[in-house]
């Protein structure tokens, strides 16, 4: 009872973050397009006379959202139709289990990983929920009985395809640097450091992977600038015929995808949970210092440092997706296969020689 106590507290907690999370970005998104732009953004939507800086507008989004006319097309396949938002939202949130939000608790003589399920390839585990995340599109575009929704569907299967590929083969250098599949050990032997002083994370020993990365994740998301599988300024997209909660589903696993890609990224490139010079009994400052802290505020500061960390790849993706203008589909589909592949494809061969020598 204690063992299955432990994992619903670790996975309440991945759940309730990558959730609260992904609502949150809905406001925003709103919120840091108005700063680019001069503009004010969502202020509208009050509760007793109170706004909070638009706050209340996901929720005014999800009521509506709740109240609005539930449409399927004559011809859908009923099935299928309702099977796919379900299965876009299940396997963007099933992505985040095994990347680890802080490094292990010590209770009661027992020590806990934070991280909702332990995996040693916890790596392939994102990638495959990533990957079959393409099924809930392609079903959505196929099921809705439209053309313009079965294109929609078509290329956004193309770019998801393109995608993984490139991220499977950008993140090899990675792992054959930390040497291993798990992200936990990947986390904690970016707890290294160079001389005692710069920290041997992920964005300094690859670069160019994270780079890579980065761009591929991206596109994984299918927001702008890799948002044609939706075509947001046009009516063509995969999830056109859908309404209501269903349609908002959708809108969750884009941001839920967006999240996952900032861990992901946090976890492989950004040190993960790590706190520079911070180590299980307290800060190993350069030159010998040591201010040693209780477990407990160790634990805190690294979880805190996590969610940092993410918070602000959040940022950094939305601030990508309101300054880059969208690729034309051909565009993606040739950076997908004749740039970020052949280049990940290099770094795996640079990172080995070096590994060598």
């Amino acid at each position: 009872m204690v063992d299955l106590g432990i994992a619903f507290a670790r996975v309440a907690f991945i759940m309730g973050f990558v959730l609260n999370l992904g609502g949150l970005l809905t406001w925003v998104e709103r919120k840091q397009s108005a700063v680019m732009q001069d503009r004010v953004g969502a202020n509208r939507a009050s509760i007793l006379g109170f706004r909070l800086f638009g706050l209340f507008h996901p929720l005014a989004d999800a009521l509506k959202m709740l109240t609005k006319e539930d449409f399927m097309p004559a011809r859908a396949d009923r099935v299928l139709f309702l099977v796919a938002p379900v299965a876009s939202v299940f396997f963007a949130l099933s992505g985040f289990a095994t990347i680890p939000f802080g490094d292990v608790l010590q209770v009661g003589g027992r020590e806990i990983s934070l991280q909702a399920v332990e995996l040693n390839a916890g790596v392939l585990y994102v990638f495959a929920m990533l990957s079959m995340g393409v099924y809930g599109v392609v079903l959505a575009g196929w099921a809705s009985a439209n053309n313009f929704a079965l294109l929609g569907g078509q290329r956004a299967a193309a770019l998801m395809i393109s995608a993984e590929v490139a991220i499977g083969a950008s993140i090899m250098g990675v792992c054959m640097v930390y040497g291993s599949l798990d992200l936990q050990e990947i986390a904690r032997g970016q707890g290294a450091y160079w001389g005692g002083v710069i920290p041997k994370w992920g964005l300094l020993t690859q670069p160019l992977g994270f780079v890579l990365f980065l761009t591929a994740g991206i596109a994984t998301t299918k927001r702008a600038p890799f948002d044609f599988p939706e075509g947001e300024s046009e009516i063509i997209g995969y999830n056109v015929e859908y309404s209501g909660m269903k349609f908002g589903m959708f809108l969750m696993a884009d941001f839920v995808e967006t999240v996952v890609v900032a861990g992901m990224t946090t976890a492989l490139f950004l040190g993960g949970w790590q706190v520079p010079w911070l180590f299980r009994d307290g800060f190993h400052l350069p030159g010998g210092l040591l201010i040693g802290l209780p477990h407990l505020v160790v634990v805190l500061l690294q979880v805190g440092a996590f969610v940092t960390k993410v918070v602000a790849m959040v940022w950094f993706l939305m601030l990508i997706r309101w300054t880059l203008p969208r690729f034309r589909y051909d565009q993606a589909m040739r950076l997908g296969w004749l740039g970020l592949l052949p280049l990940a494809v290099l770094n795996i061969v640079l990172t080995a020689a070096v590994l060598l020598l």
